[in-house]
């Protein structure tokens, strides 16, 4: 008996009420396409259960020339180094990278999902633990293998490449605290959505209440990536009665920003007050004083997520989320409170 064939294009359009070329570009440009047309057929895709032809052969067979990466933004060289790092990894398995961007929005990051999928990604890179339902469902039902990065969970039922964000702004912040400062500040990037910032800020503040000692944190502020908002955040801190004497950031982009308004502002780093960063992008070595920071295996971190991906697209059944270690890395914006 002949086997019956999968839901076809045709399927979906009659199913969402919408022509097959409306689906094609759905799944090719869906930003051209209305919200409410887009739903019908997203929806009538997750009811039949339809893969395009492409991604279908290449997930079916475990065989693919191309694998996605998802990152949230290319507008800071936070993801630059992992991603080429990892995209050399796979020019030497001779396949191909598609890069995508979210901008932090797990909708869209769900939409770039759906059309890297479409267009033969046979696996995806993806940052972070924190996503819709939706997301996960539709990540599961295809099929489609994936790994996460830029992060660490031990979790068993998903493949992690990373770091522990957490520990890692729980150790450095102690070394702020070991060095005598007692009244910290913190300026992370937005939480909702980002669990790399939560767990950075969470880190933070576990270190400051469980070091005792009268050590305090100021409520951390908020703010999106970018050099301005470190800078205002950094005002916004320093016009407190009592400002803090040393400044956690969540990453070296919100950290340079602070540094630069502290010029500006006629405020000596260290000697009134000390910043320190995260990532240790290239950055922190150019501005003066250098700047203290956690460094991320960013390299290292590319590399075995390109390897790991690829063995999860081979059918590896054995591969174990992989922890690597971060560094704190003292440097010139870092010094004992004064007086």
């Amino acid at each position: 008996m002949k086997k019956a064939a999968g839901p076809t294009l045709a399927d979906v359009a009659r199913m969402a009420g919408v022509s097959t070329a409306s689906i094609s570009r759905a799944l090719n440009d869906p930003d051209k396409v209305a919200k409410p047309t887009r739903e019908r057929i997203e929806q009538a895709i997750d009811t039949l259960g339809y893969t395009p032809n492409f991604g279908g052969r290449a997930l079916a067979s475990n065989r693919t020339n191309t694998v996605g990466a998802i990152i949230p933004s290319m507008a800071n060289a936070m993801f630059a180094s992992g991603v080429q790092a990892f995209q050399e990894v796979l020019d030497e398995a001779g396949v191909t990278l598609l890069l995508a961007t979210t901008a932090y929005d797990p909708d869209h990051e769900l939409r770039q999902i759906k059309a890297l999928v479409a267009h033969g990604a046979g696996g995806l890179l993806l940052i972070g633990d924190t996503r819709p339902r939706e997301t996960r469902e539709f990540l599961i039902k295809r099929r489609v293998p994936y790994v996460l990065s830029w992060c660490y969970r031990p979790d068993p039922k998903q493949l992690f490449v990373g770091f522990d964000n957490r520990l890692a702004a729980r150790e450095a912040t102690r070394r702020v605290l070991e060095l005598g400062h007692r009244n910290l500040a913190m300026i992370s990037g937005l939480h909702p959505g980002n669990d790399r910032a939560q767990d950075r800020s969470d880190g933070v503040v576990e270190a400051v209440t469980s070091f005792g000692q009268g050590a305090r944190l100021h409520p951390v502020v908020q703010v999106s990536y970018r050099l301005e908002f470190g800078g205002d955040a950094f005002t916004r801190l320093m016009a407190a009665d009592a400002p803090p004497t040393a400044i956690m950031c969540g990453n070296d982009v919100l950290a340079a920003g602070a540094m630069k308004r502290a010029k500006e502002m006629g405020i000596d780093v260290p000697a009134q007050v000390s910043i320190v960063g995260f990532d240790d992008i290239g950055v922190a070595s150019v501005v003066t004083p250098q700047l203290a920071t956690v460094r991320v295996p960013q390299i290292e971190m590319g590399r075995t997520a390109a390897r790991m991906l690829l063995g999860r697209i081979a059918g590896d059944a054995d591969l174990q989320s992989v922890r690597l270690p971060t560094e704190f890395i003292p440097r010139g914006s870092l010094a004992a409170p004064s007086g």
